[in-house]
């Protein structure tokens, strides 16, 4: 699985939103200085995510963005679901939708576990976890293993 630029911006620009939702709306411009996010880029993600319905905007001198929910009720797969669509896909298939034969026939529950573990990992780790540096247990048990760190 392959984290696009666009998916970490979007999920960086939405804990900076977490992280300051009690001050207001924030203006694109300082979510894109404080994450060092291309504004341009940010523009764009950040209307895909008002259209996905995780953040809300407001027009005005006090105007800008902030989070349509509580961050506790935004998952990471959320918003990388809004701005890159599914999680896991193959050839842009979703897995549900392949069909193999032969000696590939076994790919197909292989791209499905797949596909469960990175939901259950995103899904299960909200905004308000991340901006707290407060991850799952299992997430966290998942890091500390030296070899998640290493490159194969």
């Amino acid at each position: 699985m392959r984290i696009s630029a666009r998916a970490d911006y979007a999920v960086r620009a939405a804990l900076q939103l977490a992280a300051c939702q009690d001050d207001g709306p924030l203006k694109a411009e300082a979510i894109a200085d404080a994450q060092e996010i291309p504004h341009k880029f940010l523009e764009g993600i950040l209307n895909d995510m008002r259209r996905g319905g995780l953040v809300l905007s407001q027009r005005g001198g006090n105007g800008g963005y902030r989070l349509a929910r509580p961050a506790a009720g935004i998952s990471i797969a959320d918003v990388i679901r809004v701005v890159e669509g599914p999680l896991v896909s193959v050839r842009g298939v979703r897995p549900p939708e392949l069909a193999y034969s032969g000696p590939a026939e076994s790919l197909l529950p292989l791209w499905i576990a797949l596909r469960a573990n990175v939901r259950q990992i995103l899904e299960g780790v909200s905004l308000a976890d991340v901006a707290r540096a407060e991850l799952p247990a299992p997430v966290t048990e998942l890091a500390a293993d030296p070899a998640a760190w290493t490159n194969p």
